[in-house]
């Protein structure tokens, strides 16, 4: 049996080698493309990376407005701790007149040949505990009573406000802490926006910010949009818009230079005296719901599901907006991308 066995082992080796070196040269055959195709990606043409950068472009925007919202309470957030901080303050001012003029009242008390328990409370360390006790307000003269029941009030009000501004103070560490995750996405995102456009040459990359604004009319072929207008505030806005042409989109940014896409609408809106929420999904709130076959000049126009856009209407069609980084504030069409809806603020 044995010398049966031996010789289909050598023959099933010598198979397993030649089959290895068949595999190994048919591999260095693939990898030098002789003998076969090449399996190596093959480079995305100008349109595909055009639609990868305008994908990346919206999901910037998304997690801009996400960026701007948690801003917007962070700085809220940041105002209330100064307002309690400065109560505070004032608070601990009058507690220590308080304090002090108890004090007084106690100095003369003893210089006449006792001390009265009750005002043992301006020599004390911990006061508020000494009030707690039921033999002081046996004891505390009405007037006296009185001026130790502000001195109380004092105490605890302070504390309260203590204890608001430490909750502030965890909201702000929250908010920063979630201002930083958008920051990183929103840099992510433009980041591999501006590699995809690495590839292109200069007259593809031309053409990303070029296309949004194909059949939009110059600044100057629009003399009549604020004319056109509903009213003066709506005519004012338009204005600034047109004013703005040209400038650069800067997420996060509200003028008077740069803008991102709500920065603009919010500013064009402060200068014609109307003060509008920073974000788009709170701008879409804040005036009344218009059709889009109703649209006039000063309407703020939506897109997407997720409303992450916005532009300022300016009639026949067209839009002021500020479309992302490759792209300055221009005068586009309001069909070239999905409408979601639109808000008449005045």
């Amino acid at each position: 049996m044995g010398t049966h066995r031996r010789p289909r082992q050598r023959a099933t080796g010598g198979s397993r080698a030649r089959a290895a070196a068949t595999i190994t040269l048919a591999g260095a055959a693939t990898a030098t493309g002789l003998g076969g195709t090449g399996h190596a990606d093959p480079q995305p043409t100008a349109a595909q990376v055009r639609a990868k950068v305008d994908k990346l472009y919206q999901e910037a925007e998304v997690a801009t407005e996400k960026y701007n919202g948690a801003k917007e309470k962070a700085d809220a957030a940041e105002r209330r701790l100064e307002e309690l901080r400065d109560e505070a303050a004032r608070k601990e001012d009058r507690l220590n007149s308080a304090r002090q003029a108890l004090g007084s009242v106690a100095a003369a008390q003893y210089r006449s040949g006792g001390l009265d328990p009750a005002l043992q409370l301006a020599l004390s360390s911990d006061p508020d505990r000494y009030l707690d006790g039921a033999a002081f307000v046996e004891r505390a003269g009405s007037r006296q009573q009185a001026e130790v029941g502000r001195v109380r009030q004092e105490l605890r009000e302070i504390e309260r406000l203590r204890g608001a501004a430490r909750v502030e103070v965890s909201s702000l560490t929250s908010r920063r802490a979630e201002l930083k995750r958008h920051r990183e996405t929103v840099t992510g995102k433009l980041e591999s926006a501006r590699r995809l456009l690495s590839r292109l040459t200069a007259e593809e990359r031309a053409d990303v910010g070029d296309r949004t604004s194909r059949s939009a009319p110059g600044p100057r072929e629009s003399p009549s949009a604020s004319a056109q207008a509903p009213n003066s505030r709506a005519a004012a806005a338009v204005a600034y818009a047109y004013q703005k042409l040209g400038s650069p989109y800067v997420w996060g940014a509200t003028g008077p230079n740069a803008f991102d896409c709500s920065g603009l609408i919010q500013a064009a809106y402060r200068a014609a005296g109307i003060s509008l929420p920073r974000t788009t999904y709170a701008q879409i709130g804040a005036g009344r719901r218009v059709p889009r076959s109703q649209l006039q000049p000063g309407d703020l126009v939506f897109f997407y599901s997720g409303i992450s856009h916005v532009g300022l209407y300016v009639g026949n069609g067209q839009m002021i907006h500020a479309p992302n980084p490759s792209a300055p504030v221009r005068v586009a069409p309001v069909d070239e991308m999905p409408f979601a809806g639109a808000t008449r603020v005045v």
